[in-house]
């Protein structure tokens, strides 16, 4: 991985990658995202702001402005904050966790209940690879509706107009469809 200087983000893909995460210097480096990640967010936490002022702290957050449609009523947490991507018209209800090194992409319309959590990471299984990390994105299509105290784990695609009813969510689900239960199932079709 080449050298970084923390504020430019161009080598923060490099996790989106699904490679190892295993490196003195890749730790530094989400060690220091992960740091400047946590200062935006106990600002953002820590008092009221407007909705104004919610969305600009979060567009610092993602790196990039997000759209006046979005909301989130905080306390709003993430590990990283520069590989989330929100759609129009997203809502975002409190105490989510977005674990987004490798990446969560949320399409228009996208509605997140309390306290949902979003792993894009994964440890190695076998004993001597447990300390590296392995990222794969999230994505969620148009109009996704993920119930609150669910968990979407890493690698998974939800389709346009699906519902995850209090679900921990370990592949990918057909749009069109909603799922409940650990693992999540098909309860049924929209």
């Amino acid at each position: 991985m080449p050298s970084y200087v923390l504020g430019t983000f161009t080598e923060y893909p490099y996790v989106k990658t699904g490679r190892a995460l295993n490196t003195a210097e890749i730790h530094r480096f989400m060690n220091d995202m992960s740091n400047e990640a946590r200062r935006i967010t106990f600002e953002l936490n820590n008092a009221y702001h407007t909705p104004e002022e919610v969305r600009n702290l979060l567009s610092r957050l993602f790196g990039k402005t997000v759209d006046e449609s979005f909301r989130v009523f905080p306390p709003f947490y993430t590990d990283f904050g520069k590989n989330i991507t929100v759609g129009k018209n997203v809502f975002i209800n409190a105490c989510c966790h977005f674990q987004d090194h490798g990446g969560v992409s949320l399409g228009d319309g996208c509605q997140i209940g309390h306290n949902v959590v979003f792993a894009t990471l994964n440890h190695g299984l076998a004993p001597e690879d447990r300390q590296t990390t392995y990222p794969a994105p999230i994505t969620l299509g148009k109009n996704v509706w993920v119930g609150s105290n669910s968990t979407i784990l890493q690698g998974v695609t939800i389709g346009d107009n699906a519902v995850v009813a209090g679900a921990v969510v370990t592949k990918d689900v057909p749009e069109n469809t909603i799922v409940g239960g650990v693992p999540a199932r098909i309860i049924r079709k929209i």
